[in-house]
């Protein structure tokens, strides 16, 4: 592959006042990969998601997302204006989908997926809701348009959440364990939302237990722990013939049936 990653990030650190949660993360994920970051609750997982987004500042290191670029240096407690403007343009390059849905309940459906676009990108009614139908029919609600959150299922819910994300036309998606509340066949919608994406090309990085996906639907697994990315393979070699120790005793929780 030839020209420079879609995202690069290195040497990132992130620390709270009870310690570092962050240690030199360095990774590059090219344009249209999709990426799972599996390993144990607590390992940094999900704080690394909400970096790459800018919801969580940096302590140190560099992050830089389709050519624009956040920096930290050790040691500096500054938040100045420039950094926090490559934060904002960052974030309108990311997609983020969360574990709790998020959508706003006194809004239907078609509302939460285009107030985004209107007041953030100043679009006018008619082309957010033009786009916006066009993307729930990408993820099979084009029907419930009309309907509140309360009324759909876990799935349905997660589905209009993605489509929300994608009204902003971001170059990454990120998911922080999107289908952890929901029930197999439920999950199982969302998860082919994401393959519907990748074979459209879209990059996406997702925080997941779904190991068989993981295994089945990535182009490489991200193993973390102790906030630190342990290794990075493919899925069959990852799950067959890890290199850490610490991956392998990871992977002993989880029977065969789900690999």
């Amino acid at each position: 592959m030839t020209g420079d990653p879609l995202i690069r990030v290195t040497d990132l650190c992130k620390s709270y006042e009870n310690g570092e949660v962050l240690n030199n993360i360095s990774i590059d994920i090219r344009e249209g990969d999709l990426v799972s970051i599996i390993g144990p609750s607590g390992c940094g997982k999900s704080t690394f998601l909400r970096c790459l987004n800018c919801l969580e500042y940096i302590t140190s290191g560099t992050i830089t997302i389709a050519g624009v670029t956040v920096r930290r240096s050790p040691g500096d407690t500054r938040l100045d204006g420039a950094f926090l403007d490559a934060c904002h343009e960052i974030r309108r390059e990311v997609g983020m989908v969360f574990q709790a849905f998020n959508l706003f309940p006194h809004r239907t459906v078609l509302d939460n997926v285009i107030l985004a676009p209107m007041t953030v990108k100043g679009e006018s009614r008619r082309e957010a809701e033009e786009n916006a139908m066009r993307l729930l029919a990408k993820v099979g609600l084009r029907d419930f348009a009309d309907r509140y959150p309360a009324t759909l299922s876990g799935g349905q819910t997660q589905r209009a959440a993605i489509a929300r994300a994608l009204a902003m036309n971001p170059k990454v998606m990120l998911y922080d364990e999107p289908t952890s509340a929901l029930d197999p066949e439920l999950a199982g919608e969302v998860l082919q939302v994401m393959k519907d994406l990748d074979a459209e090309g879209m990059t996406q990085i997702i925080v997941t237990h779904q190991m068989r996906f993981a295994r089945n639907a990535s182009d490489y697994i991200i193993f973390m722990d102790g906030g630190e990315i342990v290794e990075k393979d493919d899925g069959d070699v990852l799950f067959t013939t890890p290199k850490s120790e610490r991956t392998r005793a990871f992977l002993r929780h989880f029977s065969e049936e789900y690999l």
